[in-house]
């Protein structure tokens, strides 16, 4: 796996495409492969952590692909390594021209440069695609400068990979990204709660920095990282209306067909379909038979969507 280091840690001279990339879609694998074409540099991304507007706003930003997932997603691209740009208000202090001269020359070497045209850096978001260009210009340093890639339904953007997660469309949101989106979490020790309605769930801790997708019941892949193994299952993302209203919202998953201890392994999980949204019962036992009619709906997609 490429190695995710901070800009002193580098290899150097680098190649470098510079942005957030967050979700990977096609108009950011255009960005980078023209970083992985020519052997001007090590093939490097680089990316601000944490996002920006956490640090100049307060904005809560959650990520589609955290660091540590997006480096598998990287290699295949021909990218070297991800090099993280620790974000603060020094940084943000920096008019465009130091910004380019410290951190992209003399940091990190950079003898060539990619964006998307709408890229903006530098102190007040001053700096744009065209003030890089002109800046890297003077040192010698090749800027391309990518236009944003539209299809039918318009602009290609993370925003647009927010938005059909929060609505459960995960076909779109894999149209999107060229990949079924996924999340990690390591199963802890739940109320067995599941268990004693006849339908044990691994509960999952997932990191709080994760994009996840809109509450409700999903037909879902489980993924054992040792040995990888994908076992169909459902997911209840949210609350728990019936079993525990004052509950915080959770990632539960029951394997179907499965009898495994899980507590403390990761599972990858890939949801596939949203069956259907939360709703209260009024017993045990409806929530019970509402459950065992989750998990028919999501044998007969998964094994469908298995043999495609």
């Amino acid at each position: 796996m490429i190695p995710l280091c901070s800009p002193k840690q580098a290899k150097l001279p680098t190649a470098l495409a510079l942005g957030s990339f967050d979700g990977l879609h096609s108009g950011h694998r255009r960005v980078i492969n023209a970083i992985t074409q020519d052997s001007l540099g090590v093939p490097t991304v680089v990316s601000f952590w944490p996002h920006p507007r956490e640090i100049l706003y307060g904005e809560t930003r959650l990520r589609l692909d955290l660091p540590s997932e997006k480096t598998s997603l990287l290699e295949p691209l021909g990218v070297e390594q991800l090099v993280l740009v620790p974000f603060d208000r020094s940084l943000a202090s920096l008019s465009p021209e130091d910004f380019v001269h410290k951190i992209l020359l003399k940091t990190l070497k950079a003898n060539q440069i990619a964006v998307g045209e709408n890229f903006r850096f530098g102190r007040n978001r001053e700096g744009s695609a065209s003030t890089l260009k002109e800046i890297a210009k003077a040192s010698g340093v090749k800027v391309a400068v990518l236009p944003i890639l539209e299809d039918p339904q318009g602009r290609m953007s993370s925003s647009r990979i927010r938005s059909a997660l929060k609505n459960g469309n995960l076909q779109e949101a894999k149209d999107l990204m060229g990949r079924p989106y996924s999340f990690r979490g390591r199963v802890i020790k739940g109320k067995g709660l599941g268990k004693s309605l006849g339908w044990p769930t691994a509960n999952l801790s997932v990191d709080g920095r994760k994009f996840l997708p809109g509450t409700g019941v999903y037909a879902s892949w489980a993924k054992l990282s040792n040995p990888i193994k994908s076992i169909p299952a459902i997911m209840n993302l949210g609350p728990q209306p019936t079993v525990d209203p004052n509950s915080p919202s959770a990632v539960e998953v029951h394997l179907l067909d499965q009898n495994l201890d899980l507590v403390g392994q990761e599972l990858i999980i890939e949801p596939a379909k949203r069956l259907r949204g939360q709703k209260k019962f009024t017993d045990l036992a409806s929530l019970s038979l509402q459950i065992g009619e989750d998990a028919s709906l999501a044998r007969i997609f998964l094994q469908r969507e298995n043999q495609n």
